[in-house]
């Protein structure tokens, strides 16, 4: 088994991060054909040597069960040969997409004739600190690889193991492919170490975690690098008073029940006041059919009667949690309007979603609700890099500065301006 090389010991971190900011000069400079042929030869190796990475990845999932780690974490966690062939296909997808480096978004010449334009360069160095989710350390590597850009990576204990091999397996395609060592760095789990990289300012362009509340909370109060949080998911569906109750349905449970333990699933269910007596029996019916446990206002427990009385009570907690499990908090509203400030109140600015009839309700939702992401008659889990047609993201920005939404290559660059002259003075 090769050992990657930025993880040597002896090294200090600085020396480290050091021999990544040499890197991701040299990428800047490397043709789009060669970034892709390198993402070629880590797609290759990560089928060649899935037998090791599910060695890694199932003592990760042992130890997880041990420690009766959640269920949805490890969901996150785990492999199997299929999810290892779908992060070969992820880089291959990511390697065959536009090149957006050097791309010129704009130009123009001036009355006194000089000329500018607008061109992507890469960020440079990007750390990404992210929790029990493996594909997220190959999905990274590709995305940033793409843009020109070095990465350090560093996960969770959770999945220390399998994100161990998965850089190893990294580096030894890149030293295959003649890519400087540094190109990608692996980090360990050590938490003094995390909060050392993030005041890097003189190496570290950007940071961009993905996990929950207290990982961002860390950051905020420790990082001086930019960050651009990939953060939890509140995720709401309200239902409107002209929804098809048949399309509201389908909704409402995929966006609960495909996959629950992910950022982009429902956490609550609104329905409208003057559909609750119709449309709540028939969503409660093929929610709890479904295995989920809903949290239900006092209001919609009057709709409901005596129709499944052993429903836990919601309180204002349970609207504020992204549960990442089977569990949903269900509420009652009077117009689009008190949804659209329900959802302001407590989301978390991710990703919500109307189901209605109405162009008006559409507009109005979709105006007023202060998300990343607002879904007319969709579910909510198509917030995803992948099926915007726009490859492998690192997470879902919910921010507003620099990146909002999937954050995939363009969002991993920024604009140099090239002006050229002919003696001009001014």
């Amino acid at each position: 088994m090769t050992t990657a090389p930025t993880a040597r010991a002896g090294t200090s971190l600085r020396e480290r991060v050091t021999a990544a900011k040499a890197a991701s000069r040299a990428l800047a400079r490397m043709s789009g054909a060669e970034r892709t042929t390198m993402l070629d030869e880590i797609a290759d190796a990560l089928v060649r040597r899935t037998p090791e990475i599910l060695a890694e990845n199932h003592d990760d999932i042992a130890d997880a069960r041990s420690a009766r780690v959640a269920g949805s974490v490890v969901d996150r966690l785990f492999l199997d040969e299929h999810r290892v062939a779908d992060m070969a296909v992820a880089v291959r997808q990511v390697a065959a997409l536009p090149d957006p480096v050097g791309e010129v978004t704009s130009g123009w010449r001036r009355p006194n004739g000089l000329e500018i334009s607008a061109t992507r360069v890469p960020l440079g160095v990007i750390a990404v600190i992210y929790e029990g989710r493996p594909n997220v350390t190959t999905d990274a590597a590709a995305l940033c690889l793409k843009s020109g850009n070095a990465v350090i990576l560093r996960g969770s204990s959770v999945a220390r193991r399998s994100n161990r091999i998965l850089g190893e397996v990294i580096a030894g395609a890149l030293r295959e492919a003649g890519v400087p060592a540094g190109a990608v760095t692996s980090l360990g789990v050590d938490r003094d170490e995390m909060l050392e990289l993030v005041k890097m300012n003189d190496l570290v362009d950007l940071v961009i975690p993905r996990g929950g509340p207290e990982l961002k909370e860390t950051l905020g109060q420790h990082a001086t690098v930019p960050v651009i949080y990939a953060a939890a998911g509140n995720c709401h569906v309200y239902v409107d008073r002209d929804a098809d109750l048949d399309m509201a349905r389908d909704i409402v449970v995929n966006a609960k029940v495909q996959r629950p333990g992910v950022c982009n699933a429902a956490e609550t269910l609104l329905v409208h006041r003057e559909i609750a007596q119709d449309a709540l029996p028939t969503l409660v019916d093929a929610l709890v059919g479904e295995g989920v446990e809903l949290r239900i206002s006092g209001e919609v427990r009057q709709v409901l009667g005596t129709r499944y009385p052993d429903l836990s009570p919601a309180n204002p907690e349970d609207f504020a949690t992204e549960f990442l499990s089977l569990t949903l908090a269900v509420g009652i509203v009077g117009s689009v309007d008190e949804a659209i400030a329900h959802i302001n109140e407590y989301g978390t600015g991710h990703s919500e979603a109307i189901v209605t009839r109405s162009l008006g309700s559409a507009r109005a939702f979709q105006e007023g609700v202060d998300s990343a992401c607002v879904y007319v008659n969709a579910s909510t889990r198509f917030t995803d890099g992948g099926e915007f047609g726009m490859g492998a993201e690192i997470g879902i920005s919910t921010q507003k500065l620099h990146a909002r939404g999937p954050v995939g290559l363009e969002q991993l660059t920024t604009v140099k301006y090239l002006i050229t002259g002919d003696g001009h003075v001014r």
